[in-house]
């Protein structure tokens, strides 16, 4: 046998933007399905068990910061609580970085988009501007 390596592109393959654009658009859309799902299903159960589910689901998901407590037995939910919105601001930006990562792969599959510099410059922008947008979002839902 050679003494070859098995995969020689391996070595000498440079890391670039689009790399990381594509590893995104996978692990936001598999973080979607589970995550997403499990949400959806709470909601939906909540949803059809009646008023004073969906009033304990909303007092978890949708809780007010200013009314967690942080003392005594309380704290554990509080914590709960928080970690709740931290994983709906994650589904949000899981789906607009989807978004913008599905379509810029729109564009490409319509032939656009393959010259080298504007290729690297819509792999940088696609994650900036998913953040961008779930800022927004976020901003909307707490402002509005």
């Amino acid at each position: 046998m050679s003494n070859r390596p098995l995969s020689p592109h391996l070595s000498i393959w440079k890391w670039g933007p689009h790399m990381l654009v594509s590893i995104l658009h996978r692990v936001t859309g598999d973080g979607m399905a589970i995550v997403g799902l499990g949400i959806l299903l709470w909601w939906l159960g909540a949803l059809a068990s009646g008023p004073e589910a969906y009033a304990t689901f909303q007092g978890w998901v949708w809780a007010d910061f200013g009314a967690l407590s942080f003392s005594g037995a309380e704290i554990l939910s509080s914590i709960v609580k928080i970690l709740l919105k931290v994983v709906l601001i994650g589904l949000s930006w899981a789906f607009f970085t989807h978004l913008c990562s599905g379509l810029r792969h729109f564009v490409l599959d319509i032939g656009a988009g393959y010259e080298l510099d504007a290729n690297r410059m819509w792999s940088i922008a696609s994650p900036i501007i998913a953040i961008l947008l779930t800022a927004a979002f976020w901003a909307a839902i707490i402002l509005l």
